[in-house]
Protein backbone atom coordinates (compact mmCIF):
# COMPACT_ATOMS: atom_id res chain seq x y z
CA UNK A 1 0.00 0.00 0.00
CA UNK A 2 1.40 3.39 -0.98
CA UNK A 3 0.67 6.34 1.26
CA UNK A 4 1.29 9.89 0.16
CA UNK A 5 0.94 13.02 2.18
CA UNK A 6 -0.43 15.58 -0.26
CA UNK A 7 0.62 18.71 1.58
CA UNK A 8 4.30 18.02 2.19
CA UNK A 9 6.11 21.28 1.47
CA UNK A 10 8.99 21.32 -1.01
CA UNK A 11 10.74 24.15 0.80
CA UNK A 12 10.39 27.21 3.00
CA UNK A 13 10.45 30.92 2.14
CA UNK A 14 13.75 32.71 2.73
CA UNK A 15 15.65 29.43 3.15
CA UNK A 16 18.07 29.40 0.20
CA UNK A 17 20.22 26.52 1.48
CA UNK A 18 17.29 24.43 2.76
CA UNK A 19 18.61 24.26 6.33
CA UNK A 20 15.41 25.59 7.97
CA UNK A 21 13.36 23.13 5.93
CA UNK A 22 15.61 20.21 6.89
CA UNK A 23 15.59 21.16 10.59
CA UNK A 24 11.81 21.54 10.61
CA UNK A 25 10.93 18.23 8.94
CA UNK A 26 13.87 15.82 8.76
CA UNK A 27 15.63 15.98 12.15
CA UNK A 28 13.19 13.80 14.11
CA UNK A 29 13.18 10.59 12.03
CA UNK A 30 16.45 9.38 10.53
CA UNK A 31 15.92 9.32 6.78
CA UNK A 32 12.21 10.17 7.11
CA UNK A 33 9.92 13.13 7.05
CA UNK A 34 8.01 14.04 10.24
CA UNK A 35 5.37 16.74 9.97
CA UNK A 36 4.61 16.88 13.71
CA UNK A 37 0.96 15.76 13.72
CA UNK A 38 -0.53 12.58 15.13
CA UNK A 39 -2.40 10.72 12.45
CA UNK A 40 -4.55 7.63 12.22
CA UNK A 41 -4.89 5.44 9.15
CA UNK A 42 -8.51 4.48 8.59
CA UNK A 43 -9.63 1.11 7.28
CA UNK A 44 -10.71 2.87 4.09
CA UNK A 45 -7.22 4.15 3.36
CA UNK A 46 -7.77 7.68 4.61
CA UNK A 47 -5.89 9.56 7.29
CA UNK A 48 -7.37 11.43 10.23
CA UNK A 49 -5.04 14.10 11.62
CA UNK A 50 -5.55 14.40 15.38
CA UNK A 51 -3.22 17.23 16.33
CA UNK A 52 0.33 18.27 17.01
CA UNK A 53 2.63 15.69 18.56
CA UNK A 54 4.63 18.44 20.26
CA UNK A 55 1.53 19.97 21.85
CA UNK A 56 0.51 16.89 23.83
CA UNK A 57 -0.64 17.70 27.35
CA UNK A 58 0.85 15.77 30.28
CA UNK A 59 -1.09 16.46 33.49
CA UNK A 60 0.03 13.96 36.13
CA UNK A 61 2.21 12.26 33.48
CA UNK A 62 -0.89 11.19 31.51
CA UNK A 63 -0.54 11.91 27.78
CA UNK A 64 -3.58 13.72 26.40
CA UNK A 65 -3.95 14.92 22.84
CA UNK A 66 -5.59 18.31 22.55
CA UNK A 67 -7.89 16.91 19.85
CA UNK A 68 -9.51 14.70 22.50
CA UNK A 69 -10.57 17.86 24.34
CA UNK A 70 -11.53 19.77 21.20
CA UNK A 71 -13.87 16.98 20.06
CA UNK A 72 -15.85 17.44 23.29
CA UNK A 73 -15.81 21.23 23.38
CA UNK A 74 -17.17 21.29 19.82
CA UNK A 75 -20.37 19.76 21.25
CA UNK A 76 -21.02 22.90 23.31
CA UNK A 77 -23.03 25.13 21.00
CA UNK A 78 -22.01 28.40 22.68
CA UNK A 79 -18.34 27.76 21.84
CA UNK A 80 -17.13 28.79 18.42
CA UNK A 81 -13.61 27.42 18.89
CA UNK A 82 -11.14 26.55 21.63
CA UNK A 83 -7.46 26.05 22.30
CA UNK A 84 -5.99 23.96 25.13
CA UNK A 85 -2.48 24.28 26.50
CA UNK A 86 -0.50 22.87 29.37
CA UNK A 87 0.57 25.32 32.04
CA UNK A 88 3.45 24.40 34.32
CA UNK A 89 1.89 24.56 37.77
CA UNK A 90 3.01 23.34 41.21
CA UNK A 91 5.52 20.75 39.94
CA UNK A 92 3.03 19.40 37.39
CA UNK A 93 1.08 20.53 34.35
CA UNK A 94 -2.48 21.75 34.41
CA UNK A 95 -4.76 22.13 31.42
CA UNK A 96 -5.94 25.61 30.55
CA UNK A 97 -8.74 25.88 28.00
CA UNK A 98 -9.31 29.15 26.19
CA UNK A 99 -12.66 29.49 24.43
CA UNK A 100 -13.84 31.81 21.71
CA UNK A 101 -17.60 32.14 22.09
CA UNK A 102 -20.32 32.87 19.57
CA UNK A 103 -21.48 36.47 19.22
CA UNK A 104 -23.50 37.66 22.21
CA UNK A 105 -22.32 34.86 24.52
CA UNK A 106 -20.27 35.61 27.64
CA UNK A 107 -18.37 33.07 29.69
CA UNK A 108 -20.02 32.62 33.09
CA UNK A 109 -20.02 29.95 35.80
CA UNK A 110 -22.95 28.10 34.22
CA UNK A 111 -21.22 27.86 30.82
CA UNK A 112 -17.93 26.83 32.44
CA UNK A 113 -19.79 24.00 34.26
CA UNK A 114 -21.40 22.94 30.97
CA UNK A 115 -18.02 22.82 29.19
CA UNK A 116 -16.38 20.91 32.03
CA UNK A 117 -19.28 18.46 32.33
CA UNK A 118 -19.21 17.76 28.59
CA UNK A 119 -15.48 17.02 28.73
CA UNK A 120 -15.74 14.93 31.93
CA UNK A 121 -18.72 12.89 30.68
CA UNK A 122 -17.03 11.90 27.43
CA UNK A 123 -13.38 11.53 28.42
CA UNK A 124 -11.68 11.19 31.81
CA UNK A 125 -11.25 13.48 34.81
CA UNK A 126 -7.64 14.08 33.65
CA UNK A 127 -8.97 15.79 30.50
CA UNK A 128 -10.88 18.41 32.51
CA UNK A 129 -9.20 21.81 32.37
CA UNK A 130 -8.19 23.52 35.59
CA UNK A 131 -9.07 26.87 34.03
CA UNK A 132 -11.54 27.88 31.32
CA UNK A 133 -10.96 31.42 30.05
CA UNK A 134 -12.56 33.50 27.31
CA UNK A 135 -10.66 35.00 24.37
CA UNK A 136 -11.86 36.82 21.28
CA UNK A 137 -9.49 35.20 18.78
CA UNK A 138 -7.55 31.95 18.47
CA UNK A 139 -4.01 32.18 17.04
CA UNK A 140 -3.55 30.38 13.71
CA UNK A 141 -0.79 29.46 11.33
CA UNK A 142 -0.85 30.88 7.83
CA UNK A 143 -2.30 27.54 6.71
CA UNK A 144 -5.21 27.97 9.16
CA UNK A 145 -4.24 25.51 11.90
CA UNK A 146 -4.62 26.64 15.50
CA UNK A 147 -1.21 27.04 17.13
CA UNK A 148 -0.93 25.80 20.70
CA UNK A 149 2.83 26.13 21.11
CA UNK A 150 2.99 29.93 20.82
CA UNK A 151 0.14 30.23 23.34
CA UNK A 152 1.98 27.92 25.73
CA UNK A 153 5.12 30.02 25.39
CA UNK A 154 3.22 33.27 25.96
CA UNK A 155 1.48 32.08 29.15
CA UNK A 156 4.90 31.08 30.50
CA UNK A 157 6.33 34.48 29.54
CA UNK A 158 8.80 32.91 27.11
CA UNK A 159 9.67 34.25 23.66
CA UNK A 160 7.62 32.97 20.73
CA UNK A 161 9.60 31.68 17.78
CA UNK A 162 8.53 32.17 14.19
CA UNK A 163 5.64 34.60 14.52
CA UNK A 164 6.08 35.12 10.76
CA UNK A 165 4.34 31.75 10.29
CA UNK A 166 1.22 33.02 12.07
CA UNK A 167 -1.76 34.50 10.28
CA UNK A 168 -2.81 36.57 13.31
CA UNK A 169 0.15 37.04 15.68
CA UNK A 170 -1.68 39.89 17.47
CA UNK A 171 -4.11 37.30 18.86
CA UNK A 172 -1.33 36.20 21.23
CA UNK A 173 -1.61 39.50 23.14
CA UNK A 174 -4.79 38.40 24.92
CA UNK A 175 -2.98 35.39 26.42
CA UNK A 176 -0.20 37.48 28.02
CA UNK A 177 -0.16 38.16 31.75
CA UNK A 178 -3.66 36.82 32.39
CA UNK A 179 -4.23 37.24 36.13
CA UNK A 180 -6.42 34.13 36.17
CA UNK A 181 -3.30 32.06 35.37
CA UNK A 182 -1.56 33.10 38.58
CA UNK A 183 -3.98 31.28 40.89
Amino acid sequence: MKLHFPSMPVGLWNDPDGSKYHNAYFNELAGGWAHGDYGELTRHGGVIIHGRADAVLNPGDVRIGTAEIYRQVEKVEEVLESIAVGQEWEDDTRIVLFVQLRDGVTLNDQLIRKIIQTIRSNTTPRHVPAKVLQVTDIPRSISGKIVELPVREVIHNRPVKNTDAQANPDALDQFRNRQELFS
